[in-house]
């Protein structure tokens, strides 16, 4: 049974922010993929929550990357995925936010 998503506000937030980047430092062809590689991953999540790797045991934190540039964090209740963050790879760990 496929487990609903849902989207934190801080997640819809940086998603934007990326999708707005893309699309005024690249092209809208570039845009599309990144835009169609994240919500591929997030249908296939949906069947397949343990998906990503474990990025934080104590709060159920998983990871996932995107593209190499950039990593979808989630937790798992129990019926919801919820997506909580996007993390530019290039940026130092630390400021790393879930």
């Amino acid at each position: 049974m496929a487990l609903t998503i849902r989207w934190t506000k801080r997640a819809e937030k940086k998603f934007d922010k990326i999708i707005e980047y893309l699309v005024n430092e690249w092209n809208e062809q570039v845009t599309a993929t990144f835009v169609k590689k994240t919500y591929d991953f997030i249908d296939t999540l949906a069947d397949f929550p343990k998906l990503g790797t474990i990025e934080n045991k104590e709060n159920g934190i998983r990871a996932f990357t995107i593209v190499k540039q950039i990593n979808i964090f989630y937790h798992i209740d129990n019926k919801h995925i919820v997506i909580l963050n996007f993390f530019d790879n290039r940026q130092s760990p630390k400021k790393k936010r879930f």
